[in-house]
């Protein structure tokens, strides 16, 4: 693909933007016979997180995506896609589950970050976000983590600790957004522009660092996009599970210890 041009003000725009690819599209165009599990086991379900077992080319996955929602009533029911502990820990069941059953597991990132309501700090957002970075570092099967939209801060983290870390090249990865970075910074929220640049959020920044394996081509039709997508998890799919899970532990933690 060509290299993208955009300023990183422009990539984070694109990565907010309406007609972002969603993660009922993914699922519909990549998966069949999926299955939505819900519920985190402990205290109730929470739906900016979709997550379940599906079939992948020809084997069985488990999936586990950010939504924020398509109506109005459904954004706010998903917190634009801002999950709580309990989405956390439904993430963290699935994904122990999919080690029990030797599933690889695909997660899909599109998230400002963590939500940051009151109730649910008082239910341990932090742990959660936690526990998920400590299964993800053990999980003994192989985990690839695709930014499609916003990947912000600890939220987004919490899902991306895969072994395999691809981009969408109208996507975000950062530590925080640029708004907060420059009211922290700067005490001013309208330098966000520069704060992204400063940042060197973009996919391409990010892939010359080495955070990121790659980065996969958009088109304004989704289904070349899944496409895209779908290469890029045929290929690491078979690469991964060709290493013994021992290996394949082993790398994931070098990998995340460079950072």
């Amino acid at each position: 693909m060509g290299k993208n041009t955009k300023t990183a003000a422009e990539i984070v725009q694109a990565a907010r933007a309406k007609d972002k690819i969603t993660a009922t599209e993914l699922i519909e165009n990549l998966f069949t016979d999926f299955f939505e599990l819900h519920g985190d086991r402990a205290l109730e379900d929470d739906p900016a997180i979709i997550g379940g077992i599906g079939m992948f080319d020809g084997q069985p996955v488990t999936v586990i995506a950010t939504d924020k929602g398509n109506t109005p009533q459904e954004r706010a029911l998903k917190h634009f896609g801002c999950p709580t502990p309990a989405g956390y820990r439904k993430a963290r069941r699935l994904m122990k589950q999919a080690e029990k059953f030797r599933r690889p597991v695909i997660t899909f990132v599109n998230t400002a970050g963590a939500y940051p309501g009151a109730q649910a700090e008082e239910e341990g957002q932090g742990y959660s976000i936690a526990q998920n970075l400590m299964t993800m570092s053990e999980l003994k099967t192989p985990l690839i983590t695709v930014i499609t939209g916003e990947g912000g801060s600890g939220g987004a983290l919490a899902l991306a600790g895969g072994d395999s870390v691809w981009m969408l090249e109208n996507s975000m990865y950062s530590v925080l957004s640029p708004e907060g970075f420059a009211s922290i910074l700067w005490k001013d929220s309208s330098r966000a522009d520069e704060a992204a640049e400063v940042l060197q959020l973009s996919p391409t920044k990010l892939l010359e660092q080495n955070v990121i394996e790659g980065i996969i081509p958009e088109s304004q039709d989704h289904q070349e996009t899944c496409q895209a997508i779908k290469k890029v998890l045929q290929k690491e799919i078979a690469r991964l599970q060709k290493m013994s899970l021992d290996a394949l532990c082993q790398a994931r933690i070098e990998r995340f210890s460079q950072f």
